[in-house]
């Protein structure tokens, strides 16, 4: 997968958000898109999934693609457990799906929080089970809005280590304010 995207540029009002963004991702490399707050970043990223329209410009190879995401907010059911919250996303039967999300939950998370309610996680275990949903969603293109943040760094390379393993052959898109990540995903770098 590719995607070519030349001359994006989308305002709010009287705030250029995005000005004529040319640049070509192509699947591999996970792409990291750095610039300070307020560049643009997650406003890219919403074009991407279709939530935001673009003022101007175009994107080559996304039709008919499948997007998996994680959001700055982690958007989970809070009465579901980690578990639900990631079988919901599996295509197949259910119970084939909550065997398969529980092993993918046992990577990041201790098994005792597996069936508790979302709501009584800590935030870096909500950012986890974001992370492992969007991961498992079947995709071919993952989109990741500052997805290690409220991570420490024990965890944070634990869950880079997973992610790595598990995006492979897909287009991976990651917005971030730190260069060493960059250097931890093995990425480009790709200013806006």
């Amino acid at each position: 997968m590719e995607l070519k995207i030349k001359g994006l540029s989308k305002t709010f009002g009287n705030l250029n958000v995005l000005n004529q963004v040319n640049v070509t991702l192509p699947s591999g490399p996970i792409h990291c898109l750095m610039g300070p707050s307020g560049s643009g970043k997650t406003t890219f990223l919403r074009i991407l999934m279709g939530l935001e329209e673009a003022d101007s410009g175009t994107i080559e190879g996304l039709r008919g693609k499948k997007v998996s995401a994680v959001f700055q907010e982690d958007r989970l059911c809070e009465a579901f457990c980690p578990v639900d919250n990631v079988a919901m996303v599996l295509p197949g039967s259910a119970s084939r799906n909550k065997k398969q999300a529980y092993e993918e939950l046992l990577c990041l998370l201790p098994e005792e929080s597996l069936s508790r309610p979302v709501s009584t996680l800590s935030g870096g275990m909500k950012r986890r089970v974001a992370i492992v949903r969007a991961l498992s969603a079947p995709s071919d293109m993952l989109l990741m809005d500052e997805p290690f943040s409220g991570l420490d760094e024990a965890t944070k390379g634990l869950v880079i280590r997973h992610m790595l393993n598990r995006s492979a052959g897909k287009l991976v898109i990651v917005s971030t304010h730190q260069e060493e990540d960059v250097d931890r995903l093995n990425g480009i770098m790709v200013r806006l």
